[in-house]
C-alpha cells in the first residue's frame, strides 16, 4: 500500500470515468470521479481519486476493458 495521501488514475473520457467508478464501487473499492488536478496529465480532465493500491485498481480496469492514461500521486 502506498503512503501518498492522494492517488489519481487519469481516465480518457468522462464516460469511462463514470463506468470505472460504478465498477470499482461495486467491488468494494473507494473511488471518486474528480477533475484532474492541473499539474497532472492531460486528456478529458477527469480522474478517479482512489485510496487502495493503484496496481489493484488498474488490474480491475484492465480486466473489465476500461482504459486509463496513468497513475499520479500528490
Amino acid at each position: 500500500m502506498t503512503n501518498k495521501s492522494n492517488i489519481y488514475i487519469s481516465i480518457g473520457s468522462i464516460t469511462y470515468a463514470m463506468k470505472a467508478e460504478e465498477l470499482l464501487s461495486s467491488l468494494g473499492y473507494f473511488c471518486r470521479v474528480e477533475r484532474t488536478p492541473k499539474n497532472m496529465g492531460s486528456g478529458c480532465g477527469y480522474s478517479l481519486r482512489v485510496k487502495d493500491e493503484p496496481s489493484f485498481i488498474t488490474a480491475q480496469l484492465k480486466r473489465h476493458g476500461i482504459p486509463y492514461r496513468g497513475v499520479y500521486y500528490s
